[in-house]
C-alpha cells in the first residue's frame, strides 16, 4: 500500500538526530582539558576522543549509504540511533581514556549508519520546487551544530562534567527514535551488490593516512617499530586510497563510489568545498580553546561563549539564506562565505595576544557567522539536485564521506600543528630540552609561558584559514542549477510528486 508522506514533519524528525550526532563533532573540543586531566592524558592521546569518533563516522559512510538504499533509510538511521545512543551512555561511564576512546568509535560508527539517510530522505521524498529549501535547512543544520557544540559543552563540562556532554544524548536519542519511528516514510528499497574490497580499501588507507599524521609527532616523525615508520604509514596510507579510486574506476558491478556522479560539475564541486569546509571546521576549535581556557583562565563555558556570536548568526540568518537558495545562483552565497571563513580565521590569527581585551575577540566570531550561514545550505543543497532518488543514498554517502573525511585529516593535522609549534614557540625546560604540548597543559599555565603559547595557537589558526581558500576557488566554478535536472521525481496528472512510501 502506498502513499504520500508529509515532509516536513519527516525533515524536522530526522534533524534532531542529525544534530545530535553533529554536535557530537565538536562538542568535545571544549572539554579536552578536562577530559585530559580528569583521566590523566597527553595531549596526543586526547585528539583521538575526537578523531576515533570521525574516522568510525567517515570510513562506513560510502557503504552505509548502500545500505539505506537496500534495506530502507529509515531502518539504517534507526539502527544507527539506537547504537549511537547507547554508545553515548558508554562514553559517559568510562573511566579510562582507552575506554572512552574506544566508545568513541563505537558512537562514531552510529552516526555513520543516521547521517546518509537523512540526505537521502529529503531528496527522494521533497518535490523539485522545495527540494532546495529543505537541503539548504539540512546544510544550516550542519552549520549550527559546530557552533553550538562547543556551547553546549561548555556548559555541561562546567555544570555537571565532562562526563555528561554524552550523558546529555540519551534522552534526546530517545525523544528522536520515538519521533523517527512516527513520522519518517518506508521508502521503496532497490537492490545492491555491495564492493567488499573498496570498503577494505578505503577503510586501510584512512585509517593509515590519519594514524601517520597524528601520531608523527609521538614519535619525532621517525621510526614506530622496526621497519615501520611513520612516513612509511602516511605513503602507505595515500597508496592505498590511490588503488581504491583506481579499483572504483575498474569495477563494473555496483562500484563503492559510482564515479560517474562526479560528470556533475556541481556535484564535484561541492564535494571539494565541503571536504575543504570539514576540515576547517573541525580544526579551528582546539587552538582557540586552548588559548581560551589556558592563557586566558576562562571557564569551559566562558571560552564557549567567546565563540557565541558564530551560532547567534547563524541561526538567524540560516531561515534567510535557505530561502535564497532556491532563488539565487549559489556561487553568489558560498564564494562569499567561503572567503570570510578565512578572513575570519586570519583575524584571530592576527589578534590573539595574552592581554588583549577578550571584546575585541567577539569580532571574528562575528564574521565567523556570517561566514556559516552563506557557506552550508548553498554547498549542502547545490550538491544533491540532480542526483535521481535511485542513486540518493549512494550520492549523500560520497558527499557526507568527504565532508566528514575533510573532519578526520583536519583534527589530526591540526594536532600535529600545535604540538610543533608548541616545541618551536616555548621556551626550553632546563636542562636544554624543549617544552612538550602536555607540559602546559596543567591547570595554571604559567606566565612566563603566555606568550609562546599564544604565538603557536595563532600560528595553528593559519593552515584552517588557508584550506578553507580551496573550497573558495571551487565553487567559483559552480553552474546555475536547472530545476529539470533536479532526480526524477514520480509524475501524476502531469505534475511533479515526491516519491510514493511503502507502509512498512
Amino acid at each position: 500500500m502506498t502513499h504520500e508522506t508529509k515532509p516536513w514533519p519527516a525533515l524536522w524528525s530526522l534533524i534532531i538526530g542529525f544534530f545530535m550526532i553533529l554536535i557530537d563533532t565538536t562538542i568535545v573540543s571544549v572539554a579536552n582539558p578536562a577530559i585530559l586531566r580528569g583521566l590523566h592524558a597527553d595531549i596526543d592521546t586526547v585528539i583521538w576522543v575526537t578523531s576515533a569518533y570521525l574516522l568510525a563516522f567517515a570510513v562506513p559512510l560510502l557503504i552505509t549509504g548502500r545500505l539505506g538504499d537496500r534495506f530502507g533509510p529509515k531502518r539504517l538511521y534507526l539502527a544507527g540511533l539506537v547504537i549511537f545512543t547507547l554508545a553515548s551512555a558508554w562514553c559517559g561511564f568510562a573511566g579510562t581514556i582507552g575506554l572512552l576512546i574506544t566508545a568513541r568509535a563505537v558512537q562514531g560508527l552510529g552516526g555513520s549508519l543516521m547521517s546518509p539517510q537523512t540526505m537521502a530522505v529529503i531528496t527522494r521524498i521533497f518535490p523539485p520546487e522545495r527540494r532546495g529549501q529543505a537541503l539548504g535547512l539540512w546544510g544550516a543544520t550542519a552549520g549550527v551544530a559546530t557552533l553550538v557544540g562547543p556551547i553546549l559543552g561548555g556548559l555541561l563540562v562546567d555544570g555537571l562534567g565532562w562526563q555528561w556532554i554524552f550523558f546529555v544524548n540519551v534522552p534526546i536519542g530517545v525523544v528522536a527514535f520515538v519521533l523517527a519511528m512516527r513520522n519518517v516514510p518506508a521508502l521503496e528499497t532497490h537492490p545492491h551488490r555491495f564492493d567488499v574490497l573498496g570498503v577494505v580499501l578505503s577503510a586501510v588507507g584512512l585509517f593509515l593516512l590519519v594514524f601517520g599524521l597524528q601520531e608523527g609527532q609521538t614519535y619525532d616523525w621517525g621510526t614506530i617499530t622496526g621497519p615501520i615508520s611513520v612516513w612509511s604509514l602516511i605513503v602507505a596510507g595515500v597508496v592505498v586510497l590511490a588503488a581504491f579510486v583506481v579499483q572504483q574506476a575498474l569495477t563494473r558491478r555496483e562500484p563503492l563510489v559510482p564515479l560517474h556522479l562526479f560528470r556533475d560539475r556541481n556535484f564535484s564541486v561541492a564535494n571539494i568545498a565541503i571536504t575543504a569546509v570539514g576540515f576547517t571546521v573541525t580544526s579551528l576549535s582546539l587552538p582557540l580553546v586552548f588559548y581560551f581556557q589556558v592563557v586566558r583562565g576562562m571557564t569551559p563555558t566562558q571560552s564557549a561563549l567567546m565563540l557565541a556570536p558564530m551560532a547567534v548568526l547563524n541561526i538567524g540568518l540560516a531561515p534567510v539564506v535557505g530561502r535564497l537558495v532556491d532563488r539565487v545562483h549559489p556561487r553568489l552565497l558560498a564564494v562569499p562565505g567561503l572567503l570570510l571563513f578565512s578572513a575570519a580565521l586570519l583575524l584571530y590569527s592576527r589578534m590573539l595576544a595574552p592581554d588583549i581585551a577578550w571584546g575585541w575577540l567577539l569580532l571574528p566570531a562575528v564574521v565567523l557567522g556570517f561566514a556559516n550561514a552563506f557557506t552550508w545550505s548553498p554547498v549542502s543543497s547545490t550538491a544533491t539536485r540532480g542526483l535521481p532518488p535511485r542513486e540518493a543514498g549512494a550520492g549523500s554517502g560520497v558527499y557526507n564521506t568527504t565532508r566528514q573525511i575533510g573532519a578526520v585529516i583536519g583534527s589530526a593535522a591540526i594536532a600535529v600543528l600545535i604540538q610543533s609549534r608548541l616545541t618551536a614557540d616555548l621556551p626550553a625546560r632546563p636542562g636544554g630540552s624543549a617544552s612538550s604540548g602536555d607540559f602546559t597543559l596543567g591547570a595554571t599555565l604559567p606566565a612566563f609561558l603566555h606568550d609562546g603559547f599564544t604565538k603557536a595557537m595563532s600560528e595553528a589558526l593559519v593552515l584552517p584559514a588557508l584550506v578553507i581558500l580551496i573550497g573558495a576557488i571551487a565553487v567559483v566554478f559552480f553552474a546555475r542549477p536547472r530545476m529539470a535536472a533536479w532526480g526524477a521525481p514520480a509524475t501524476q496528472g502531469g505534475q511533479e510528486r515526491p516519491e510514493a512510501v511503502t507502509q512498512a
